[in-house]
């Protein structure tokens, strides 16, 4: 395979990664409804029961997203993990307190209580939640750095990537970012309750309480993602003026292109269908959780989230589209184009990447296995093996 080939099928297994990554935090989502003051003790424990035996899944696929991005392109990885590191490092510390929690909540001895895990639990489902969706919004709306490879030859300070003087705070606090922090915050509580629906065996009441969230939670995503949707159609994108051969050694140029995201749904309509079709099945998981006895709407909803995730990520990269603009110095920006590793590595890698297939089968026998049949009180009373 050519560069350019391999520079597109690694933008395309980031994607996937991404798109169940956001799937994924349901996990989270679920987190974030465990301090609620209407569940009973025991069904605050299979809850967090049930989000146990996921959390993992959930924890290993952002290490592989950061891991892959890393491999394949590295000048992205040093540029935002580098440089915006208030904002990656915040990410970083509420997964910390995640993995802390479930490791300990329920161990004899614990001389905190279970109310404070579950504390670090509900920060971890909210700020982890917004603070990714900030992540994912910069590589449509930009952010504030320059690249100077040249910096690379000066022993006293070998830095290429220069970032604004807050390092990622400001992208924090930028409104734009925040409405899809916020979509996908209550896009995670949506399926969380979903979750909770399919994978807990509760009484009515439990039923009915979580059905309610869905609406609820729901409802608020919609007018959030809507809103981003908007704004996304409606602005202004960084096109590269040569997309097949642009590197930083040999030149890359940007131009400004109204209205960039909407033309590319437009010339990528395969794109425009994956987002439709996801976006109606986001809706019919909903429906179908909220106002149905259905307890299998996590499946259409969790379908249609990856359908919708991955038609964003093929609009930020291809057609020529800088995946991470700059809003210092246009030709800083970042494409798949002139941030790739080079040919060598992504064929290297390739080959590795070939063993995927495997891996997404062996997560769904797990899956299988650990869903099999619905958490239950009476378990959370006998076992011993619980978190």
């Amino acid at each position: 395979m050519e560069l350019y080939d391999l520079q597109n099928y690694w933008w395309l297994l980031i994607s996937v990664l991404g798109a169940l990554l956001v799937f994924m935090l349901f996990v989270q989502g679920g987190q974030s409804m465990l301090l609620s003051a209407d569940d009973t003790p025991v069904e605050c424990e299979m809850m967090v029961n049930s989000l146990g035996r996921k959390w993992e899944l959930t924890f290993t696929t952002l290490v592989v997203f950061g891991g892959a991005f890393f491999a394949s392109f590295p000048l992205f990885y040093s540029t935002s993990f580098g440089g915006a590191y208030w904002l990656w490092m915040l990410i970083l510390f509420s997964f910390i307190l995640q993995a802390v929690s479930y490791e300990f909540r329920g161990k004899p001895g614990n001389i905190f209580g279970t109310r404070t895990y579950d504390t670090f639990l509900f920060i971890n489902g909210c700020v982890g939640c917004i603070l990714l969706g900030v992540a994912v919004a910069m590589m449509f709306f930009g952010a504030h750095f320059t690249v100077m490879m040249g910096n690379i030859l000066d022993t006293g300070s070998p830095v290429i990537s220069q970032w604004a003087p807050t390092h990622g705070l400001e992208a924090i606090f930028d409104w734009k970012n925040l409405i899809l922090g916020v979509a996908v915050l209550f896009l995670a509580r949506t399926l969380g309750s979903l979750y909770f629906i399919n994978s807990i065996s509760g009484d009515e009441r439990f039923l009915k309480r979580n059905r309610r969230r869905v609406a609820i939670n729901g409802g608020i995503f919609v007018v959030f993602f809507l809103t981003f949707v908007a704004l996304l159609l409606t602005a202004d994108g960084l096109e590269s003026c040569n997309d097949a051969e642009g590197t930083f050694t040999t030149g890359h140029c940007f131009e400004v292109r109204p209205y960039k995201y909407l033309h590319n749904y437009l010339e990528m309509w395969w794109c425009a269908v994956m987002f439709l079709i996801g976006t109606v099945a986001v809706l019919y998981g909903v429906y179908s959780g909220a106002f149905t006895k259905s307890r299998k709407g996590i499946w259409p909803a969790g379908v249609g989230v990856v359908l919708v995730v991955l038609s964003l990520f093929f609009v930020a990269g291809y057609n020529g589209t800088a995946y991470y603009p700059s809003l210092d110095d246009p030709a800083s920006s970042l494409s798949i184009r002139n941030s790739s590793s080079s040919r060598f590595t992504l064929t290297v890698m390739s080959w590795v990447s070939l063993i995927t297939p495997l891996v997404l089968g062996y997560i769904a026998y797990v899956w299988y296995a650990m869903n099999r049949r619905p958490i239950t009180p009476r378990e959370m009373e006998t076992t011993e093996e619980k978190y």
